[in-house]
């Protein structure tokens, strides 16, 4: 059996070791991260941003719930730990901020805070893999739509106080940017997604915006989630809100062979998941191990389908039954432990570990939360239609 197929199996055998309480207010789970390493005599975090706009913060190991940092701060945009130091937890919001909380803390009180310019809604950010810059994506205004940068260095050094941005790009897109990456190595590298269709790469070390841009792509369609794949991550992949999925190689810019992978217009028509079905997609993972790419995409009963992703197409490795009862909205993959995390709008944050036994006593609640939430946040297109190129 070769490294791939062995990661297929585990991936397809990958079963419910735990499930979180839900809480009191039960809220759909819109994006997941982990930190990197365990607390000192503990295990990994896990931080949470919900649609009642708070951020939550798991032990990774047990599922219990350890901080909730309260809304009133808007709608929250992702939510990520940084990459050298696991204590700190950073996220976007509407209301033009990106905030870090120092989870050791027991305050409320966010220790760096940094703003955007007046008219800024953020609903995208990332922080690069050196923690040195964040970077927030707006909604367009008027005519105009902003990466903002700001220099996240000495964040535990000035607590409470508030950073300005380093500046802006402005010209490279013309509508909400939905996503926004760091490359996973090279810190100057960062991808961003809109509505507009457009996949751009910059290399952020160039003097202005024109230099920086490296690469636009276009999927033809809005983005809805993006990502780095490949050895040396120098594939950059995305999927849009009508399902569709576009791969790219940037290792053939400068060459003549065409830097398109793999383009699917609409992937529930592409990927026959048996009778389950598939509504959505929700992102993708990079499986180092493997050397392989796979996506993650679901049903609206809760259903977890897992895809891969080879040149010349995409195919079903296996389904995740039993867990979610509703749209999953996020999830994470550790490949520490190969364990997958998952979050919907069932309310429900679960941890799923291959060939695990639950140990947990919660029961499967058939709860989906029909709330002012829907509203606010972009619901994945579940009827099948063929999109014209």
């Amino acid at each position: 059996m070769t490294t791939v197929e062995k990661v297929e199996q585990q991936l397809a055998g990958l079963r419910i070791a735990r499930r979180c309480v839900p809480s009191e207010e039960p809220t759909y789970l819109l994006d997941i991260h982990t930190s990197r390493a365990a607390q000192p005599g503990g295990s990994p975090l896990v931080a949470v941003s919900c649609s009642n706009e708070s951020l939550r913060v798991y032990d990774r190991d047990t599922l219990r719930l350890l901080r909730e940092y309260g809304g009133r701060g808007g709608v929250l945009a992702g939510v990520r730990f940084a990459h050298t130091c696991d204590s700190l937890v950073f996220s976007a919001c509407s209301q033009g901020t990106v905030k870090c909380w120092d989870v050791r803390s027991a305050t409320q009180k966010p220790v760096q805070v940094f703003s955007g310019y007046p008219s800024n809604v953020f609903i995208s950010f990332d922080v690069s893999c050196s923690d040195l810059i964040v970077c927030a994506g707006t909604e367009k205004v008027e005519k105009d739509s902003f990466l903002v940068f700001w220099d996240a260095r000495g964040v535990t050094d000035c607590a409470s106080a508030t950073k300005e941005p380093l500046g802006v790009y402005s010209e490279s897109h013309n509508d909400d940017i939905t996503k926004i990456c760091f490359h996973p190595v090279e810190p100057n590298l960062v991808v961003s997604g809109s509505t507009d269709g457009l996949v751009n790469v910059f290399d952020i070390n160039k003097d202005n915006e024109d230099d920086a841009l490296i690469s636009t792509c276009n999927s033809d369609s809005s983005v809805s989630s993006l990502g780095w794949s490949g050895e040396d991550y120098k594939q950059v992949y995305c999927m849009t809100h009508d399902e569709g999925f576009c791969w790219w190689d940037m290792a053939q810019l400068d060459t003549e062979e065409p830097i398109t992978l793999l383009h699917v217009l609409d992937v529930r028509e592409s990927v026959c998941a048996e009778n389950h079905g598939l509504h959505y997609l929700v992102g993708g993972f990079y499986h180092e191990k493997a050397g392989k790419l796979f996506l993650i995409g679901g049903t609206s009963t809760g259903d977890i389908h897992l895809i891969s992703c080879r040149a010349d197409g995409l195919s079903l490795v296996g389904t995740l039954c039993g867990g979610h009862s509703a749209t999953v909205r996020s999830f994470c993959w550790s490949p520490t432990d190969e364990s997958l995390l998952t979050g919907g709008e069932d309310a429900q944050l679960l941890l799923w570990k291959p060939g695990a036994v639950e140990r947990s006593l919660t029961k499967k609640a058939s709860l989906k939360i029909s709330s002012s939430v829907q509203k606010r946040v972009r619901v994945h297109n579940t009827s099948l239609k063929s999109r014209k190129k």
